[in-house]
């Protein structure tokens, strides 16, 4: 089985990826080979649906979403249900890293709702946004591979989600009390101590599977903005946004 691009960051985060994209192959609990991914889980609709129904997506307005597959269902019942919904440029490789979408924009332009939650229609149609220009974000949601009742998480291995937190931290657009979510499939979930957490480390407060919704025990400090001795860098290297920071700090 080959391993992530981003694999050798955490051994044991490495090996519970490997396990959990094993496991999802055998069930055949994805609808594509998972191994490299935010696995694209059957039920991913099911489980978009299900966060839809919880008080805490009814009473906010303005989501992040990450530009997954999976989420791609989070991201079309944003749309539809009214939000603004941001999504991260992939790999945050463009200096305004976050595209905007709404249901108004998008209706005046013509394009279907279904098209642009797609990652490829969210940007070709959405507008590029610098931090300066967005609104305050009311919920996040993130891709995960492994998940615990702890709030522990891993992605894919690459960090992109922990930065784009602390980025977005760092600009007063999430705070301490922003709820932090995902949705998985239920094979996702691990025992807490499979997943150790991090300083750097973001931490869930709501897993939402196709079957159930489950509020964690996420006792976890969230960073209170980037942590410049966790940064890789090819991090700055590649995100334009690191680079002209770092040049201000130097300067």
């Amino acid at each position: 089985m080959s391993n992530s691009d981003w694999s050798g960051r955490h051994i044991g985060k490495d090996a519970l990826r490997q396990q959990i994209w094993a496991t999802l192959k055998t069930q055949q609990a994805t609808d594509r080979d998972p191994v490299g991914h935010i696995p694209n889980f059957i039920g991913a609709e099911l489980a978009a649906a299900r966060l839809a129904e919880t008080p805490l997506w009814q009473q906010v307005q303005v989501v992040k979403c990450n530009p997954d597959s999976p989420h791609a269902a989070v991201r079309l019942r944003a749309l539809a249900d009214g939000k603004t919904l941001y999504m991260a440029v992939p790999q945050l490789a463009r200096k305004k890293c976050f595209v905007e979408l709404t249901a108004a924009a998008l209706g005046a332009k013509g394009v279907s709702l279904k098209e642009a939650a797609s990652m490829g229609g969210a940007m070709l149609h959405g507008q590029l946004v610098a931090f300066e220009e967005m609104q305050a974000i009311d919920l996040v949601i993130v891709g995960c591979v492994a998940v615990a009742l702890n709030g522990g998480r891993t992605g894919k291995g690459a960090g992109f989600a922990d930065l784009e937190l602390a980025m977005l931290r760092e600009c007063n657009l999430i705070s301490e009390a922003t709820p932090i979510v995902t949705t998985v499939h239920d094979l996702q979930i691990v025992d807490a101590t499979e997943l150790p957490m991090q300083s750097h480390d973001w931490g869930l407060d709501l897993i939402v599977t196709p079957t159930q919704c489950l509020a964690t025990k996420n006792y976890h400090p969230k960073p209170n903005g980037l942590d410049w001795s966790t940064i890789q860098p090819e991090q700055i290297a590649n995100i334009p946004m690191l680079r002209a920071w770092l040049k201000q700090r130097k300067s």
